[in-house]
């Protein structure tokens, strides 16, 4: 069985929009793949972070991971700072990675024009989620496309290094999502729906009330000629919702063109938020069963045990053909 793996930042809060383009794609993936899922807490302190805050978002993730459908007996699921293999091999792939592969990533270019005086961190953390990726074998890895770019400097990463000291590590293809990759903000609905957005009125968190889901639903920016149709140029924000709907109710853009091509927007919103409430209700009942029970921390402890391993061989590996250790 071909090996997939994911993982989603606890740098702030998930959103309806890391459900979609990403821990929904996991569960279908989980039946087709022997799937490995982590929390990258590490990507996470990269930008300033809250300690504290930080602790409680990476317990809280694992929990919505297990609440949206992720299955312990499926998955291996653990955390990126529990075992240090992963930063090891990050050291030895940043000394085989250029300077200006590093410095044109995308993200790196994003965040440095935001938060201005950036770490080194930011830098170098694409070559640490490539040493995330390639050192369990990883044969596909579920992307979204403003994070592709990363998953293509590891596949450049994989290959420089078979090249120069032979067949090492496993070259990993990026899986796109159709539908719902992408998931944009309410109110700007040009741009994603990111849980680091400082605004959050357009974003709607896994673990929103219902009357907070509705509101924001609600008020979503659309357009002023009241025909529903899917047009992401001249229509983002109707485009948007059609999206969201779409992927939560598994029918595809076109069926449900149809199905509110008679609709004003107002019943398009209403509609759209009774499904992202049933959706969201039902998954805050299970966290909470999880989070009550002590089976987050069990799931993490298996987890470990697993990618220890693994991660221990691969890297004994890669240090014996660079020329490092006393082997």
């Amino acid at each position: 069985m071909k090996r997939l793996l994911t993982g989603l930042q606890p740098s702030g809060e998930l959103t309806l929009g890391s459900f979609i383009g990403g821990i929904k794609q996991s569960v279908e993936f989980q039946d087709k793949y022997d799937s490995f899922i982590f929390v990258p807490d590490l990507h996470a302190i990269t930008v300033p972070q809250d300690p504290e805050l930080l602790k409680t978002r990476i317990k809280k993730n694992v929990g919505l991971y297990l609440a949206c459908g992720i299955d312990p007996k499926k998955n291996t699921i653990y955390l990126q700072s529990e075992n240090l293999y992963h930063t090891n091999l990050s050291w030895i792939l940043e000394c085989h990675t250029y300077m200006g592969e590093a410095s044109r990533m995308t993200q790196f270019k994003d965040k440095s024009k935001r938060y201005g005086n950036v770490s080194v961190g930011l830098l170098t953390y694409p070559i640490l989620m490539a040493a995330d990726i390639l050192l369990y074998n990883a044969d596909f890895v579920p992307t979204g496309i403003d994070q592709k770019q990363h998953v293509e400097l590891a596949r450049d990463l994989a290959e420089r290094f078979n090249n120069k000291y032979g067949e090492t590590f496993i070259i990993p293809e990026p899986l796109i999502p159709e539908v719902g990759s992408k998931i944009m903000d309410l109110q700007n609905p040009t741009k994603k729906m990111s849980k680091s957005s400082e605004d959050t009125k357009g974003l709607i968190f896994l673990l929103d009330s219902e009357d907070v889901i509705r509101k924001k639903i609600m008020s979503a920016v659309t357009d002023s000629d009241n025909k529903v149709y899917y047009d992401i140029e001249k229509k983002p924000g109707i485009s948007n919702l059609l999206t969201i709907y779409s992927a939560l109710s598994n029918l595809n853009i076109k069926e449900v063109e149809e199905k509110f091509k008679d609709s004003n927007y107002g019943n398009l919103k209403k509609c759209v938020a009774d499904l992202v409430v049933e959706k969201l209700l039902e998954i805050q009942k299970k966290y909470h069963e999880y989070m009550d029970s002590g089976m987050v921390d069990k799931v993490l402890d298996e987890g470990l045990k697993t990618v220890e391993k693994l991660a221990k061989e691969k890297y004994n590996e890669v240090l014996k053909k660079v020329g490092l250790g006393r082997v």
